[in-house]
């Protein structure tokens, strides 16, 4: 059957047109099997494809694919979905059921876009093992040596499982590179099915403390036709949960996180660390 597909970039930057993260969105999927699904999503290319059915009970269902597999939960697909049904039926609340359990978004009119807000399940951080580590820095040309030491590694989830890197130096943040089959390989055999997170403090934040209150990312997703992620909504609500673990959110409780310089589409994701609970990701999307 022939389905509506529809194209969205995801936390567009204001200041930088031309930026943020492609999503397809499949707005009534009523009728589509998960190999018509998985096909489509290859077919638009993209990291991932939304598909939406008709609301059961005030949920929306909600699946996310790629070009090779469904994956659990996509920030920036939720945050285009969001903002594109929003455009047809006004702004509100939503309500989405993911394989990952309710995620529940709010929207909003600001200075004339609309902005979607979302709340991720409660995050879980764990240990990355000593073994894995020395791996995925390897794959990336990196050393021990070039972590911020205030900011170990570790594994985050709100969502999906992310480990997180934080590179003390900018240059080494910038000029890190990788085989893409390699790191596919390893996050494979780990079950990673969101991103690898890098980020470094942002030259824009950079030494204010307590915490760092505005961050550059970048995030590995080999996967179709691309390598790095342009703007990563469910690893901005890992990395959320990955500072309150540390104990080293800011006062503020809010942090910015800058994607997509690396991949040419610059990218804004605004991140709110409750002391408890989900973590709010808030970003903009514009029909493609």
């Amino acid at each position: 059957m022939t389905a509506e597909i529809l194209r969205y970039a995801a936390f567009t930057d204001p200041a930088q047109p031309g930026g943020g993260n492609p999503a397809g969105i499949v707005p009534d999927a009523t009728g589509l099997d998960d190999a018509r699904m998985q096909e489509i999503a290859a077919e638009v290319g993209y990291a991932e494809t939304a598909f939406v059915r008709p609301a059961v009970d005030g949920r929306i269902p909600l699946r996310f694919f790629s070009p090779v597999a469904e994956v659990p939960f996509c920030g920036h697909a939720t945050v285009a979905t969001a903002v594109a049904l929003a455009e047809r039926d006004g702004v509100g609340t939503l309500r989405f059921a993911t394989p990952v359990g309710e995620v529940l978004i709010e929207t909003e009119e600001s200075g004339g876009a609309i902005r979607a807000t979302f709340t991720s399940v409660d995050p879980v951080v764990s240990e990355l093992p000593d073994a894995v580590r020395e791996t995925l820095l390897g794959l990336l040309g990196l050393a021990d040596a070039h972590l911020d030491p205030r900011f170990p590694p570790r594994i985050a989830y709100a969502g999906n499982r992310h480990p997180v890197l934080v590179i003390g130096e900018q240059h080494r943040f910038d000029g890190f590179t990788f085989d893409p089959d390699a790191v596919r390989a390893l996050m494979d055999a780990e079950g990673w099915t969101g991103t690898v997170t890098v980020a470094h403090p942002s030259r824009d934040g950079a030494g204010a403390e307590p915490g760092i209150g505005v961050w550059e990312a970048r995030n590995i997703f080999p996967v179709g036709t691309m390598d790095e992620d342009p703007a990563t909504g469910s690893a901005a609500a890992s990395f959320g949960g990955y500072l309150r673990e540390l104990g080293l959110v800011p006062e503020s409780g809010r942090i910015r996180i800058l994607q997509g310089r690396h991949v040419g589409r610059p990218s804004l994701l605004e991140v709110e660390i409750p002391p408890t609970g989900g973590i709010r990701v808030t970003g903009t999307a514009s029909p493609i």
